[in-house]
């Protein structure tokens, strides 16, 4: 296994930063299954079309998605076929969580 490099570490912060918002994780989680306009992602995961744009703007921002033009339409994919396994990976987790020591209300500071 080869030494993490600082573009390693950033590309993980970057998608820390994306997981960290639970919209955001949905949207990557819808991408993993198929690209989608942001319309129908907005419908899929009940949100408005002003947050899907936003959300989908920083997630593009991030590195994480790519926008492909369609006609006057614009759809969304995963940009790194890897991301789509390694969310699979992710979902396998189990993790035990102290909820007094994870989330906005941690204490462990």
């Amino acid at each position: 296994m080869g030494t993490a490099t600082l573009t390693h570490t950033s590309a993980l912060a970057r998608l820390g930063h994306a997981l960290s918002d639970e919209t955001r994780t949905r949207i990557l989680l819808a991408l993993r299954e198929a690209p989608a306009y942001p319309s129908d992602l907005a419908d899929a995961l009940g949100v408005s079309r002003q947050v899907m744009s936003n959300q989908l703007a920083c997630l593009r921002g991030c590195g994480l998605v790519e926008s492909v033009p369609d006609g006057r339409r614009t759809w969304y994919r995963l940009a790194d076929p890897h991301l789509s396994s390694a969310l699979g990976e992710l979902l396998q987790l189990v993790l035990a969580v102290d909820p007094t020591c994870c989330g906005p209300d941690c204490t462990c500071a």
